[in-house]
């Protein structure tokens, strides 16, 4: 049995749902996780951000109003990032699909089959 593929989805973005697509067609179960509605904590965030290997700044969507409102040009402290992550979801990068003990972006949404290698 493939292992479920867990993914941080937001379901107004087409490459997220790309994303869930593409691992819909390779047979892969998946638990969709609507993080807008349903928001990572602190810790699960920091746990996420150990499994892709990046720093919380990585995975902060830069385009987004309150980002530029309220973040653009400082510069934050890891936790000081991933408190404004937890504060305002919206600027969490997404998808990011999760497997086991590793994780992805996925931008290109093909980025997340390579969960499945």
């Amino acid at each position: 049995m493939t292992e479920t593929v867990r993914v941080y989805h937001n379901a107004r973005c087409s490459k997220s749902r790309g994303a869930c697509q593409l691992l819909e067609e390779q047979g892969v179960p998946l638990e969709v996780v609507e993080y807008l509605k349903h928001p990572p904590s602190r810790d699960e965030l920091a746990a996420l951000l150990r499994k892709l290997g990046l720093p919380a700044e990585a995975i902060v969507r830069k385009g987004e109003e309150i980002y530029k409102s309220e973040y653009e040009g400082r510069s934050l402290s890891e936790d000081e990032w991933l408190d404004a992550l937890v504060a305002h979801p919206i600027l969490i990068e997404r998808p990011i699909a999760v497997r086991g003990e590793r994780a992805v972006v996925g931008r290109p949404p093909e980025k997340v089959l390579e969960l499945l290698a």
